[in-house]
């Protein structure tokens, strides 16, 4: 006859730190009857959970509903006479972020700032570098850093990466940037096709601003979190412009196994875009995420 087992749950953020926060823990028999609720316990502390069945496979559904985190589903396995122990990973709820922690301009890079000092952007035109930065709303930060964090992390074959083609910011959106790039951009992403770092994709949902025509958009291989880069020239001057984005393609409930039901459909949030790309890149848009207390 199957008897019990045990299982230790150990609660992370996307740092690997033990967050603080309190959460409901429900888990239910795949099968059988048996389920545990157990509520208000602290995140920042190991839980441990006993006598569970271990009859019928004993797996059980395991649901957290944290305050400040979004609420994630995971299966487990409970082996008769063990103690299993499961990390579960909670990122962020971004509708409860009330602010970021960025970091001083000062400590950015210089191409960052090279490209912010050069910048005249739409409805700030009067700020760049420096005050350029420090005007830009939350959001808006943070777009701007994940970008420049992802885009830093994407090397192309000759050694350069891709940000170092950026020249200056025309617009900064929370989830879009608009960049006038070096030409030699295009070429490196074209080329960069054979090595599978980039690919062409559909740009009917980047539609080109007044006076520019779209060339092409392509995107990286991620799963989840893929740069894409849109670009755009002005047929009189040759000018030419990127569009470039962050695709969160729901990653947020495939890397994190947040429940589905809580995620508004299509929507990128660059809060959920900073815990994919720690989490599933170990990308570090270096600033942190400030939670309602």
């Amino acid at each position: 006859m199957d008897g019990k087992g045990n299982i230790i749950l150990d609660f992370v953020d996307v740092y690997g730190d033990r967050p603080d926060d309190r959460a409901d823990v429900s888990l239910k028999h795949s099968v059988l009857s048996h389920s545990v609720d157990v509520k208000e316990i602290s995140t920042s502390k190991r839980l441990r959970i006993q006598d569970l069945e271990c009859a019928a496979g004993g797996r059980y559904t395991l649901q957290v509903f944290p305050l400040r985190h979004r609420p994630v589903v995971q299966f487990l396995t409970v082996v008769e006479g063990k103690t299993a122990q499961q990390t579960i990973v909670l990122p962020v709820n971004a509708e409860r972020v009330v602010g970021i922690e960025a970091p001083n301009y000062d400590l950015l890079g210089e191409e960052i700032k090279r490209a912010l000092q050069e910048s005249r952007v739409e409805g700030n035109e009067d700020n760049r570098g420096e005050s350029l930065y420090e005007s830009l709303d939350d959001a808006r930060k943070a777009g701007l850093l994940n970008i420049y964090a992802k885009m830093k992390a994407t090397t192309f074959q000759n050694g350069r990466d891709s940000f170092s083609y950026i020249s200056s910011f025309t617009r900064i959106r929370a989830d879009t940037l608009f960049a006038n790039v070096q030409s030699e951009l295009r070429d490196e992403v074209i080329n960069s096709k054979a090595s599978r770092l980039f690919h062409e994709v559909s740009g009917v949902l980047h539609p080109p601003p007044p006076g520019f025509q779209r060339l092409e958009t392509f995107a990286t291989e991620d799963s989840y979190c893929n740069l894409q880069v849109t670009f755009l020239r002005k047929p009189d001057t040759a000018e030419l412009m990127s569009e470039l984005q962050i695709d969160a393609a729901q990653g947020i409930t495939h890397v994190f196994q947040v429940l589905r039901t809580t995620i508004t459909p299509n929507s990128t949030n660059p809060y959920d875009i900073h815990e994919i790309l720690l989490q599933f890149q170990k990308i570090d848009p270096e600033y942190r995420l400030r939670l309602v207390t």
